[in-house]
């Protein structure tokens, strides 16, 4: 059976945003202290956009990966429209998601400050995650893979740098903030191969693949989902903080 991109997001992007947004609408109260932040998740989409779009469409232009003849709507510069949108949904899946679970037994509003020692040492290390994806470029079968890992970098040297011994702290609350949206996407993912809405090069690849998903695609969803959660754990620490 065939499947469009924008049949895509009408049965595995709308429902989960939908049925989560009323979830956590229903359990929230004014006094929830982990309930979930309007113009934090809003934030987050915006920036995933501005950050994503240009790294999206320059792979699509080197080939790493297109779209199945008829599949798309309408295109954006070298993205289907549908890509952005979807982009931009993602944050707000994994932001209802993680407050929709339990609250953490400290809330990041309650941790202090962080050293200026523990800050520059968070940012090296991401910074050299940014570098190792660089060396991966070198290579055409781990292109792809060095592509999201170089662009991580710089994304998790300014959280890590910001706060990173806070992330540590709630890390139960961050992994399973990350995981089961994650995993959600993993199949979701696999399905869209499967059914041609986008197309893996396989010369850009490892080709190591579980259930039909390329590793890479698998990375690409733990970092994306990693980046909103500390975000979002990391907006209510600075707030905090500022406050």
């Amino acid at each position: 059976m065939s499947l469009t991109y924008a049949q895509f997001h009408a049965l595995f992007v709308v429902p989960p945003a939908t049925g989560l947004w009323f979830a956590v609408r229903r359990r929230s109260t004014a006094r929830d202290p982990w309930r979930p932040r309007p113009a934090a998740v809003a934030l987050l989409s915006v920036i995933a956009l501005a950050y994503t779009t240009p790294w999206d469409n320059y792979l699509i232009e080197q080939g790493v990966w297109w779209y199945g003849e008829g599949r798309v709507a309408a295109t954006l510069w070298r993205a289907p429209v549908e890509e952005y949108l979807f982009i931009a949904l993602q944050p707000v899946v994994a932001g209802l998601w993680i407050h929709l679970l339990p609250a953490p037994s400290v809330l990041p509003s309650a941790l202090p400050a962080v050293s200026l020692r523990s800050r520059v040492a968070g940012a090296i290390a991401g910074l050299t995650v940014g570098a190792a994806g660089l060396g991966l470029l070198s290579t055409p079968s781990t292109y792809y893979l060095g592509a999201i890992v170089a662009w991580s970098g710089p994304v998790l040297a300014l959280q890590w740098g910001v706060g990173w011994p806070v992330i540590w702290r709630l890390r139960r609350t961050v992994a399973l903030g990350v995981l089961v949206p994650s995993a959600y996407l993993w199949v979701a993912d696999a399905i869209a191969i499967d059914r041609g809405v986008w197309i893996i090069a396989e010369r850009y690849t490892t080709g190591i693949a579980v259930g039909g998903l390329p590793v890479e695609e698998a990375v690409f969803f733990v970092v994306t989902n990693l980046f909103v959660v500390q975000g979002l754990v990391l907006y209510d620490w600075v707030i905090a903080r500022w406050e």
